[in-house]
């Protein structure tokens, strides 16, 4: 799965010591709270070494687990999902998102009601716990023995849109679609729902034409991208610069603030 997620390459890789690149199998079962642990004893490592790490991401959501702590929530029943899962089957996505709002409209607001992985996760703490998903939010959180400084890069969306889609266009010259082919006996896993195979495993069921499917990674790449962003800008202590800033002067106010310590 190199092309498809952007992996380093190998002078990447030989250029700095690199941690979690192509380090698990697509069969092995991965979740941010195991991610969560592996990074932190990591950095316990790294730390009698180095004054000083970088974690380059990707997901807000890793990134937090790290620098900050996730939200511990209660183990439910798995049948629990099970049922949700068949009842999103048979009545559909609008049925579980007002079984939400009865049981939880705190978390019935703020959530991504579209996505019914994330409805579900929170139906079955409401109904598993028999509290709401949101009364679990930010509580008990695990200090961290390090200080963070987050660093975020800006350009005009019109850039970062067609970066995307010139990276996609590369990715598809690098061989995309013989590297998706070699995974279709896979396809149902949960490693492989994921922007850039998807897409290209329907146009190889024949459901969708070539210039389509690229088209519709370019789209859902964009829309990765535009939550990437949403997300960060939520943290008011990320220091923004502008893309095209002279690496010397971040250097130095990333300097600086570690001298503030």
């Amino acid at each position: 799965m190199q092309i498809g997620t952007a992996a380093p390459t190998p002078l990447e890789l030989a250029e700095a010591p690199h941690h979690f690149i192509h380090h698990k199998s697509i069969q092995e079962a991965y979740s941010v709270g195991t991610f969560e642990k592996d990074a932190l004893l990591k950095l316990d490592d790294l730390f009698t070494n180095h004054e000083v790490v970088i974690m380059v991401g990707g997901s807000g959501l890793y990134v937090d687990a790290v620098t900050k702590g996730l939200d511990h929530f209660p183990e439910v029943d798995k049948s629990i999902r099970e049922n949700l899962n068949t009842q999103l089957e048979k009545e559909g996505l609008e049925s579980l998102q007002k079984q939400l709002k009865d049981l939880d409209l705190e978390t019935y607001n703020t959530i991504a009601l579209k996505n019914p992985q994330r409805v579900i996760r929170a139906l079955e703490v409401c109904i598993g716990a028999g509290k709401p998903y949101s009364s679990f939010l930010n509580k008990d959180k695990n200090n961290r023995p390090f200080k963070t400084i987050t660093l975020g890069l800006t350009a005009d969306r019109e850039i970062i849109y067609n970066r995307i889609n010139k990276r996609v266009d590369i990715m598809l010259e690098q061989g995309l679609l013989d590297e998706v082919k070699t995974l279709i006996p896979h396809k149902n896993l949960n490693a492989l729902n994921t922007v850039g195979y998807k897409e290209v495993f329907n146009y190889f069921s024949e459901e969708w034409t070539l210039e389509f499917a690229i088209s519709e990674i370019k789209k859902n790449s964009r829309r990765f991208a535009k939550r990437q962003l949403t997300w960060f800008k939520r943290n008011e202590k990320t220091l923004w610069f502008d893309y095209l800033t002279a690496s010397e002067t971040v250097i130095k106010r990333i300097t600086d603030e570690i001298n503030k310590a």
